[in-house]
């Protein structure tokens, strides 16, 4: 069972700094956890040596997904040669906005690096670009899937853009595996609204997938609807994001689903030819919360974490922690519940 994208992983020079960056101008001011730790589970992806690192879970409690702000504490992170649209990986990562225009304005406002003015996505949704201090770049896009109000103009993430080499297996494994069932739309074109991105000249094979059937579990109400939109460029040769760097390095590191079942998910995973390529075999602290996590790839190795959590912080200041085991695993959250996490809001 996947309730949703629990968070989308981002690797940075200086997890402090960007969390202050990604609460003001993106709305992720709910602090879930801050935690300094050895990655020992994750030596395959780092050069076959443990390191250090910091992590925090950002949450903007209007609905969506979590940034994993994460850092090298043992290593100077590496940056990515230039990134083109089709490469394999995580491009970009889509933010949600109940008004684009209002989110354009703010973010100009704020001379933040916008990337493109606001076009039609083609399947007619209002969007742009922008461009983070850090090089990463974010797509805000129309949305009306809400889990609560506050004063900030934008949700969290909502999905990724991700470049693969063959559309037909990656459609299948998105499908097949992660429930995206739904195409809203498949066109192989060159595309007007993304022609001022890296690449966006180059002509293109565009999928947007969604899923039809409503999400279930503890935090699907808050998580929402979600969207994975597949890159596959026609006409060039596209590389790997990561070549030759580490998870944890600088940019988009993986895409994280809320599960429930993981044995059950395990063994599906391998029945789909995507065994698991790390898996912490039972309950992992994170701070304050704990949880089981794994990682498969993609077709073409992009990062996806899956965690069943376990416990997580409700209300820090008196000691409120959930056990989710306790919990029937179909039945949300109550939204009273949720909503108390704004006492963990970090205010600059």
């Amino acid at each position: 069972m996947i309730s949703g994208i629990q968070q989308i992983g981002i690797g940075v020079a200086d997890a402090a700094e960007a969390f202050s960056w990604y609460r003001q101008h993106f709305g992720m001011d709910i602090l879930m956890f801050d935690d300094i730790a050895e990655a020992s589970l994750m030596k395959h992806y780092t050069g076959g040596q443990v390191h250090e690192r910091r992590a925090i879970l950002a949450l903007n409690l209007k609905g969506g997904a979590g940034l994993e702000i994460w850092q090298f504490k043992s290593r100077q992170p590496q940056t990515a040669a230039s990134i083109f649209l089709g490469d394999t990986g995580i491009f970009s990562v889509k933010i949600k906005s109940a008004d684009v225009h209002t989110s354009f304005q703010f973010l100009r406002n704020k001379k933040i690096e916008l990337l493109s003015d606001i076009t039609k996505s083609p399947n007619d949704k209002h969007h742009f670009f922008v461009r983070d201090p850090y090089q990463n770049i974010f797509e805000v896009i129309e949305d009306d899937d809400w889990f609560s109000s506050n004063h900030f103009h934008t949700g969290g993430p909502v999905g990724c853009t991700i470049g693969v080499t063959d559309m037909n297996r990656s459609k299948k494994f998105y499908q097949e595996i992660l429930g995206y069932d739904e195409v809203v739309y498949d066109s192989e074109n060159y595309f007007p609204d993304l022609i001022n991105l890296a690449g966006g000249k180059n002509k293109l094979r565009r999928v947007l997938l969604k899923h039809r059937a409503k999400r279930e579990g503890s935090f699907s109400q808050l998580l929402g609807k979600s969207q994975i939109e597949l890159i596959q460029v026609v006409d060039r040769m596209p590389k790997k994001i990561y070549e030759g760097r580490y998870w944890g390095d600088l940019g988009f590191i993986h895409i994280c689903f809320d599960i429930h079942g993981m044995n059950e998910l395990k063994k599906k995973c391998s029945l789909h030819g995507h065994p698991f390529t790390a898996d912490s075999s039972s309950s992992f602290g994170m701070g304050e919360a704990a949880g089981h996590f794994s990682y498969i790839e993609d077709p073409d190795g992009t990062l996806i974490e899956f965690v069943e959590t376990h416990r997580i912080p409700i209300l820090k200041k008196i000691g409120w922690y959930l056990d989710l085991k306790k919990r029937n695993p179909k039945k949300p959250l109550p939204k009273w519940m949720l909503r108390v996490l704004r006492f963990n809001r970090v205010k600059d």
